[in-house]
């Protein structure tokens, strides 16, 4: 049974990433599908930071399908953007500090497996699912470090299909930074050019 869940999990949760590299909307929906799989699997394997975090991804999952579409200049369709510097240094250390805190909780009143590297990889996730909904390029950089830890931890679980999954994800984030760094670029030209 969590074979199969895992599969199915991957299988959207592939399909969302690649979706969401191309900016297309159906990232939004697959997502959705993915996150409800992922709720059921983290549950029955005891880690319990990411099940709340999946728990957390619905709301946030349809927040970003709404942004994406409505939420750009004039209700438009959004575009990429990038944060300030001082808003940079602000969301890294909220994630430094928030996994410590949530990770010392974790160790302390449950028996989760791995909760300070499950911590960071929750409070992260938040982070970057935050500033994907936004649509800000930042969100890549969060991606990639989610993704290297998890691979630790879903392999030292044993939950090599997820494993397989979040190596998979991390090629994707690198894509996904590389992309929108071009079409940030790209976007930016065609609004000087056009000023």
């Amino acid at each position: 049974m969590l074979l199969g869940l895992e599969i199915a999990a991957t299988i959207f949760g592939l399909l969302c990433v690649w979706l969401t590299v191309r900016q297309n909307i159906w990232c939004w929906p697959t997502g959705l599908v993915q996150v409800l799989l992922f709720i059921v699997i983290f549950f029955q394997v005891k880690l319990y930071s990411d099940l709340i975090l999946h728990v957390v991804y619905i709301g946030m999952q349809i927040f970003g399908w709404w942004f994406w579409l409505h939420g750009g200049k004039d209700r438009q369709e959004a575009e990429i953007t990038t944060q300030r510097e001082t808003v940079r240094i602000a969301w890294l250390v909220a994630t430094i500090v928030g996994a410590a805190l949530w990770g010392a909780g974790m160790a302390h009143w449950t028996d989760a497996a791995a909760p300070y590297g499950d911590a960071f990889t929750t409070v992260a996730s938040l982070c970057a699912q935050w500033m994907l909904a936004r649509k800000q390029l930042e969100s890549w950089y969060y991606w990639i470090a989610v993704d290297i830890a998890a691979i630790g931890i879903y392999f030292s679980k044993g939950l090599y299909v997820t494993t397989g999954l979040y190596a998979v994800f991390l090629v994707l984030a690198i894509c996904g930074l590389h992309a929108w760094k071009r079409i940030r670029s790209e976007t930016m030209q065609e609004t000087r050019s056009e000023g």
